[in-house]
């Protein structure tokens, strides 16, 4: 067989390799293809010399071009003309230009309170800002691999039904795509599983977070185009596993095809795409099926309306319109990947918050002495706390007042793990929290999964105006219905719960009388992690926190009816039954 080596430009990702060894196929006497998308070069075995005008023709829709391997090379050789420099200079003011009117768009959303909670871009990985990735995925040819074999598969369908009505037509469209999301759903929560059995500790998980938005850096810079050596790096699944499910499409029988055409749309999970292969890498660092399964439910419910109506998409998304939309897309993905990183290296303990605190001055304004304790006031919205840092004085009481009202998500616990301190927020009023501060250094606290503000903390600098500390006579105001276990003839309901991955929390169902104290022993025998690691009883602000291990729960149980406990993101875990 003969042999043409040809290079390849318009590619975007992964996906084009495929889509172009599958078009190039087609041609006729063509037997072998292979797509390097690093090298931008088509190996092609044929039969004999195939004109290139002819293969050309077969990947031309698609955007792609083909020339010989020796014109390249000169032309690579040749200095740019004024054209091509000038070419060049309008496509970076086109970017300087989108990036400057995306966050100008963003700042007036936010002035005025127009953007949903969950979409904002300082979130970590909410479930909108998941299904803003899906819609950008969608614009890009990670998503084409998928929309041709959708488009394949339902061809073939009508062409063994050519009496079918249009909603008839149409079918093959609805189970591929409800196929597609019941898979990312139920493949996203195994994976989010896995990541619990693996163990991975809260800083590799950081890591981890930090990987996946470095990809959607990269991803975004890919689509932009302009350090064509980015092309080089690449994460995706091996191509054959696409090829095996478009040759399998092919054989699709008309008397199976709702089932077939379902089976083919869970299939994708499996098809190259950078975006989802970052995503199933984030996913795996947070080590929670719930977490994982809604993760992958918000990207596939992203990408659903350019899949259902794929037809009407392609015809929109041409010329310019398409590469404007793109060059918009990359720039919102590299953005999101740049307010995502701050998030993961939270997990890691490190602080690159780019707001200073100076811990030369006592008065930063957001604390106030009264009485010989230092008054804090914080607000939480959404999962970021306004203010975040504050400077305080060593062996001077902290009175911290936390608003968490507007609170969501693991934002509603506040921890302090240097100063033992773990707080759960009311929805209906401020919370009170207490410490004094022994020594200079830092208090950082967060949430319990480190996905609040980053660099929140207490800078803790020396006393040196002599401020004379409160008088305080160690009392606390204690529930009049609160027993001490130790002490003799004081009744107390001791109750068990095992966590385990056969079992889950069991049992997590618990019958209780009001106002007798409950010890409730805890024996985890897997590590929790993520917002699994709190359980949280919202109606009496008790908030626990679980490790490896046996670890107690006290509280009284003061109301009749059934109160639920959660994780600290408000997920049902069990409840109590008092009576």
């Amino acid at each position: 067989m003969d042999k043409m080596h040809l290079k390849v430009s318009g590619m975007k990702c992964s996906s084009c390799e495929v889509l172009i060894e599958r078009k190039l196929k087609e041609v006729p006497g063509v037997r072998k293809v292979r797509v390097s998308r690093a090298n931008e070069e088509v190996v092609i075995k044929c039969d004999n010399q195939i004109a290139l005008e002819e293969l050309q023709k077969a990947v031309k829709e698609d955007g792609y071009i083909l020339t010989n391997k020796s014109e390249s090379s000169n032309n690579h050789h040749k200095p740019k003309s004024n054209h091509s420099v000038i070419r060049i200079k309008r496509r970076h003011a086109e970017i300087g230009a989108m990036f400057l009117f995306i966050i100008a768009i963003y700042f007036v959303l936010k002035q005025f309170n127009l953007i949903p909670e969950g979409v904002g871009i300082t979130d970590n990985m909410s479930y909108g800002f998941i299904f803003i990735i899906g819609l950008v995925a969608a614009t890009s040819t990670c998503l084409a691999v998928a929309g041709g074999l959708l488009l394949a598969v339902a061809a073939k369908f009508n062409e063994r039904h050519k009496d079918l009505t249009g909603w008839q037509k149409f079918k093959p469209h609805i189970y591929f795509n409800t196929g597609r999301i019941i898979s990312y759903t139920l493949l996203g929560g195994v994976i989010g599983a896995l990541g619990s059995v693996l163990t991975i500790s809260t800083k590799t998980s950081g890591f981890i977070t930090i990987i996946a938005s470095i990809i959607m850096i990269i991803m975004g810079l890919q689509l932009l185009n302009i350090f064509p050596w980015l092309n080089k790096l690449q994460i995706k699944m091996p191509k054959f596993i696409a090829h095996k499910i478009y040759d399998s499409s092919k054989k699709n029988q008309g008397s199976t095809s709702n089932t077939s055409s379902f089976l083919f749309g869970g299939a994708t999970f499996f098809l190259p795409c950078g975006f989802t292969q970052a995503l199933q890498l984030y996913v795996l660092g947070k080590g929670d099926f719930v977490t994982g399964a809604l993760t992958m439910l918000a990207f596939s419910l992203g990408t659903l309306p350019s899949l259902a109506g794929i037809g009407a998409f392609s015809s929109l998304t041409k010329g310019n319109i398409q590469k404007h939309f793109m060059t918009f897309s990359a720039i919102l993905v590299i953005i999101l990947g740049i307010f995502n990183l701050p998030n993961g290296f939270a997990l890691t303990g490190a602080d690159i918050s780019l707001t200073g605190n100076d811990a030369n001055q006592l008065d930063s304004g957001n604390v106030k002495i009264v009485d010989g304790k230092q008054i804090v006031e914080m607000k939480v919205i959404g999962i970021d706390y306004y203010p975040s840092k504050f400077t305080i004085v060593e062996g001077i009481p902290v009175e911290w007042r936390i608003d968490g009202r507007q609170a969501q998500g693991c934002a509603q616990v506040v921890s302090a793990p240097s100063i033992g301190l773990l707080e759960f927020l009311p929805r209906n009023s401020i919370k009170t929290a207490t410490f004094t501060p022994q020594k200079e250094g830092i208090i950082r606290f967060s949430c319990t999964m480190g996905m609040t503000t980053p660099g929140a903390s207490f800078t803790v600098i020396a006393n040196t105006k002599g401020i004379q500390p409160a008088n305080l006579d160690g009392t606390e105001n204690v529930n009049e219905n609160s027993c001490d276990s130790n002490y003799p003839n004081c009744e107390v309901q001791k109750i068990q719960m095992e966590i385990s991955n056969e079992k889950g929390f069991y049992p997590n169902v618990f019958t209780l009388k009001k106002n007798v104290p409950v010890e409730m022993e805890i024996d985890a025998k897997v590590q929790l992690r993520g917002c699994m690691s709190t359980l949280v009883i919202p109606d009496y602000d008790v908030v626990h926190l679980m490790k490896l291990g046996k670890t107690t729960l006290r509280f009284t149980p003061t109301k009749s009816g059934v109160n639920i406990f959660t994780c600290s993101m408000g997920s049902k875990l069990g409840e109590f039954r008092v009576n």
